[in-house]
């Protein structure tokens, strides 16, 4: 007796489509690459990587990778689902990092920058040793060059595997800013979604200008917790990047497509502008002898905390060093 076996497939996602997980809409992947990782229907911006942000923005062959061998420890043999050295190597090979920022020198624009990128897909951006050296490095070389500081800030925060150590990178970062600051060069940090915890509320907001992609959540505690300790309901919009434009926390939102126009617009404002040709260079400009009153000076001033910052924290007594006397007092 013949028997006749009819199978049919279900009708399943088009594997050669990709679909917008806010709007629903689907797209073709190609074109949603050719839109920098944005949604064409609804604008949504999907979390990128550390290099992949590094292509958009800099300009071709212009980045140069700095401070590679920096590598996490483990100082305090942490173990929670499994070991921290484990955790490490499984998010190294998963994201292709060492670490959870990317820096180094290039050029934005015609500009010369140092460029610190955060990648989320590494351990979720957290901020550990690593990173507060990479950025403090990034600071001090920012400082010599006397180019400004660009930073894509991507993180959940400080990273509970290294405890205190973790935490101790919110004031190295912050003194690092300051000396930026000191130095009279130029900062601005880019935060994408998300950028929370100890991140926000150390280094990415101090910049001279702070700006957010579209929709990117940015706030040191999430709603959840808030709601559940102040027993109070928070409104719909709390901790995006649109709310915290209307309450003067960023002084921009730039979308992705524009988001490399608008950070050489804002470093050659930083810079002082351009100079229409034929005229004399001001008093005071970028030639002027106060101008270079300033630099030689500021330059004097950070080369005493950065040297102090790379001293052994505590010596075998147990006691902190001493920090070294000014030779100009």
């Amino acid at each position: 007796m013949a028997v006749t076996v009819e199978i049919a497939r279900r009708a399943g996602p088009d594997p050669h489509r990709w679909t917008c997980p806010k709007c629903g809409e689907g797209a073709d992947p190609v074109e949603v690459r050719r839109n920098l990782s944005v949604c064409p229907n609804c604008g949504h911006h999907l979390r990128i990587g550390a290099r992949e942000r590094v292509m958009q923005l800099a300009d071709p062959e212009s980045f140069f990778e700095r401070w590679n061998h920096l590598r996490p420890v483990d100082p305090l043999e942490f173990v929670d689902l499994m070991p921290y050295a484990e955790r490490i190597r499984e998010a190294q090979a998963t994201s292709g990092m060492t670490e959870a920022m990317l820096a180094g020198t290039a050029v934005i624009g015609g500009e010369p920058c140092v460029l610190a990128v955060m990648d989320f897909g590494f351990m979720g951006g957290s901020m550990g040793s690593v990173v507060g050296e990479k950025f403090w490095r990034a600071t001090e070389t920012a400082a010599e060059l006397r180019v400004p500081l660009v930073c894509v800030a991507s993180s959940g925060g400080a990273r509970m595997q290294e405890g205190a150590v973790s935490l101790m990178q919110m004031a190295k970062t912050t003194c690092a800013v300051d000396v930026l600051n000191d130095a009279r060069v130029p900062f601005v940090c880019v935060m994408a979604d998300p950028c929370t915890g100890g991140t926000v509320a150390s280094f990415a907001s101090l910049a001279d200008i702070c700006i957010a992609e579209p929709g990117a959540k940015l706030y040191f505690t999430g709603p959840r917790v808030i709601a559940e300790t102040t027993k109070e309901k928070l409104p719909p919009d709390y901790g995006t990047a649109e709310r915290n434009l209307a309450c003067g926390h960023l002084d921009a939102i730039v979308p992705r497509p524009e988001l490399r126009d608008k950070v050489t617009n804002y470093l050659r404002l930083l810079k002082g502008g351009g100079r229409i040709d034929g005229q004399p260079e001001p008093a005071g400009g970028p030639g002027g002898s106060r101008t270079r009153r300033v630099a030689e000076a500021a330059a004097r001033r950070i080369g005493s905390p950065f040297s102090y910052a790379r001293r052994q924290f505590v010596r075998g007594d147990g006691e902190a060093p001493e920090p070294p006397e000014d030779e100009d007092a």
